[in-house]
């Protein structure tokens, strides 16, 4: 099999979906691999190394999607990208379908197969190919919050940690899941006051458990959210509905309720945000104001650690990469039903329930 790794055009992505390593094992496997100029550069890998394993470089995007079988990337087409598609290729990568429509029909038209990360399962029915990005993202998020905090940058002028005399600050963090945990774990770190909020009582237990005693659980329900808010200096949106959009923890009308400059960061922007408010943003213009509260609402914002991003993501994605191509996409989800559950459009129907939903239009499981 040809498969092709483009060189990603999302504004800020330096992550690439592919390292030497796994082109390596996909050459000894008996396949070819395209990887376009320069696609590995942001994550610090020069065409030079992935030549050394069998690689072969070509100069343009066109040339990869145009011969490649399989394309691996890391974030979805972008409407540049959108004339590439062509019935018959399997596109392996973050789609986030659930976000656009315009996307989802856009491959729905093109007759691809549409196999997303974000909703491939494990044997214990966790979602591995998104777990290390949400690591990233839950531990970047403190450190992106703490930077926007800062007076320079429209926020509160607050120090996370606080200093002896002055008391931290108040993280809210509204998920428990693996975003969540992160973000949790390292403002918890830094000397924060943190709130956990989450409707599942077993996942609770089990953090009220392993956090130490700065972190508070609760059950989130509208009344714990309103009364955090009034006392948040900095609130983690951390909800994650494989495959859906995601819900609207806060209303516009809840932004009166956070302290003046308060900052927000909607790690859940890619299903759609779970702040009414936040809207995609990009790193080199991260944040905007709506009711004097900072936003910030970066879609990719492991990319800006591309290289820690990439080997962390290419750990995972690695093994199905070559589950596709050795088997071929049937044989491969009919053995393995976690990759099938990735495949959410095929052959111009939708495959994927949550989708299907979102948009009102017609599910094809079969």
């Amino acid at each position: 099999m040809i498969i092709g790794v483009p060189r990603e055009v999302k504004a800020d992505e330096y992550r690439v979906a592919m390292i030497p390593a796994g082109v390596e094992e996909l050459v000894r496997a008996g396949h070819s691999v395209l990887i376009q100029a320069g696609a590995g550069l942001g994550s610090g890998i020069t065409d030079d190394q992935y030549a050394a394993y069998g690689a072969t470089i070509t100069p343009t995007a066109s040339e990869v999607w145009g011969q490649a079988e399989l394309i691996v990337k890391v974030k979805e087409p972008l409407p540049t990208e959108w004339p590439f598609l062509r019935a018959g290729q399997t596109v392996f990568t973050y789609f986030h379908f659930a976000a656009s429509e315009e996307l989802t029909r856009t491959c729905m038209n093109a007759g691809i197969t549409a196999i997303a990360y974000e909703t491939i399962r494990d044997a214990r029915g966790g979602l591995p190919l998104l777990t290390p990005m949400s690591e990233v993202a839950g531990r970047m998020s403190i450190q992106e919050g703490a930077k926007y905090l800062e007076r320079p940058q429209e926020g509160r002028g607050i120090l996370l940690a606080g200093v002896p005399g002055v008391a931290p600050a108040t993280v809210v963090v509204l998920g428990g899941g693996v975003v969540g945990a992160n973000a949790a774990k390292i403002a918890a770190g830094i000397g924060a006051n943190v709130f956990l909020l989450d409707i599942n009582l077993d996942r609770l237990r089990f953090l009220d458990e392993i956090m130490p005693p700065n972190v508070t659980t609760l059950y989130s329900n509208r009344h714990n959210i309103l009364d955090c808010l009034s006392r948040a200096d900095l609130v983690i949106g951390a909800v994650l509905i494989p495959g859906a959009k995601a819900p609207h923890l806060v209303r516009r009308e809840d932004l009166k309720r956070l302290p003046y400059r308060a900052v927000v960061i909607d790690v859940a922007i890619d299903q759609g945000g779970c702040i009414e408010t936040s809207r995609p943003t990009t790193h080199a213009q991260p944040t905007f104001l709506v009711d004097d509260i900072v936003h910030y609402c970066v879609t990719n914002m492991p990319g800006a650690v591309g290289r820690t991003s990439t080997y962390a993501l290419t750990n995972v994605t690695l093994p199905y990469t070559l589950q596709l191509a050795n088997r071929g996409i049937d044989t491969a989800c009919r053995e393995n039903p976690g990759l099938a559950t990735g495949v959410n459009v095929r052959a111009g129907r939708i495959t994927n329930a949550a989708v299907a939903a979102t948009f009102g239009l017609e599910c094809d499981s079969n």
